[in-house]
């Protein structure tokens, strides 16, 4: 559970590869990490109020 903040890491990651490998400016391609941001701090959000209405 503890491991899950990797995730956004990761994609983050994974997104800055695509970019540089099909050699997109990382301007262009700056939606994508807004995605991964939101997406990460929606899901991190979830399992927190999760977490505080269980215990």
């Amino acid at each position: 559970m503890t491991r899950l903040f990797l995730i956004p890491l990761l994609l983050a990651l994974a997104w800055l590869l695509f970019l540089l490998w099909w050699r997109i400016p990382l301007r262009q391609g700056l939606k994508g990490f807004y995605w991964i941001i939101g997406l990460g701090g929606g899901l991190a959000s979830l399992l927190s109020l999760m977490i505080w209405l269980t215990h």
